[in-house]
């Protein structure tokens, strides 16, 4: 056994032992979207309390594990992620979903901020992530494959649930909720597009990025996750626009749209667990 895997099993250890319930959901927020996991809370750690277990450096991330119950079912929520810009390899990056995982976890949720680049995304929308393109350079997958946790090569032809992603399509346009969906490309940061980068992007299919995600749901997949991804749009930048946004504004958009992000996953929730009765 590896000391990754090692190292994931003991934090899994560690945290089963002082939680009444283990997780069935993973969720994990992005800049300022920890809120979304406030729900039903009847357990939280200090990512900084908990062993092995990385920190996050990025404003906006507030770095607590959270147990609680959404809809009637056990959640395992985390406050902030970690980035390949803050010195992260994809596999530290990863290292929350192998927990999950180890833990029992089978669906993900996952929140991140992202700039729109499609004209018709706006600020504040919902983009609900139907499919990704990673320009990371990196993949959480390189090196020896954990037979246990997957396969050599899983499949990424839906990486992103159908299912999950039509019931929260539905469901978004009935909480009258601005929600659309679309592609969204992983970049590895820190520094934001240049124009023509964006011009790019467009040209090759992306309708929003950011600088999360991509290396998470790679892992989620390749363990047997179903996922749905939902990106806020916090700024809009599209090609031949020139726009700014300000970690300050990007915060501001994000903490308006939690609610919404929670109500959409509450109900997809719902929805879930009525079917499966």
């Amino acid at each position: 056994m590896s000391g990754y895997v090692e190292t994931v099993h003991e934090v899994s250890r560690w945290l089963s032992g002082r939680i009444s319930a283990l997780p069935e959901i993973g969720l994990i927020t992005g800049t300022g979207l920890g809120n979304a996991a406030e729900g039903g809370k009847t357990a939280s750690f200090s990512y900084s309390e908990i062993p092995h277990f990385p920190v996050s450096t990025v404003a906006g991330h507030q770095g607590r594990l959270v147990f609680g119950q959404i809809a009637g079912r056990s959640v395992m929520a985390l406050q902030g992620r970690f980035h390949l810009y803050e010195g992260y390899s994809a596999r530290e990056v990863a290292f929350p979903i192998r927990v999950m995982q180890a833990m029992g976890v089978k669906t993900l949720f996952i929140a991140t901020a992202a700039g729109g680049i499609d004209p018709g995304l706006e600020t504040g929308d919902l983009m609900l992530i139907s499919d990704h393109i990673n320009l990371t350079g990196e993949n959480p997958l390189a090196g020896k494959n954990e037979d246990d946790w997957g396969p050599r090569f899983p499949e990424m032809n839906a990486a992103y649930d159908p299912a999950l992603l039509k019931t929260a399509l539905t469901l978004g346009a009935g909480l009258g909720l601005s929600v659309k969906k679309g592609v969204y490309a992983g970049l590895k940061g820190p520094s934001l597009e240049t124009p023509a980068e964006i011009r790019w992007l467009s040209t090759i299919g992306a309708d929003a990025v950011g600088f999360s995600t991509v290396n998470e749901v790679i892992a989620a997949v390749h363990a047997g996750m179903d996922v749905l991804g939902v990106a806020v749009i916090t700024n809009t930048t599209s090609p031949g626009k020139t726009s700014s946004a300000s970690l300050k504004d990007i915060l501001a958009v994000a903490g308006q749209a939690a609610p919404r992000v929670t109500s959409l996953f509450q109900r997809v929730l719902e929805t879930r667990a009525v079917c499966a009765e």
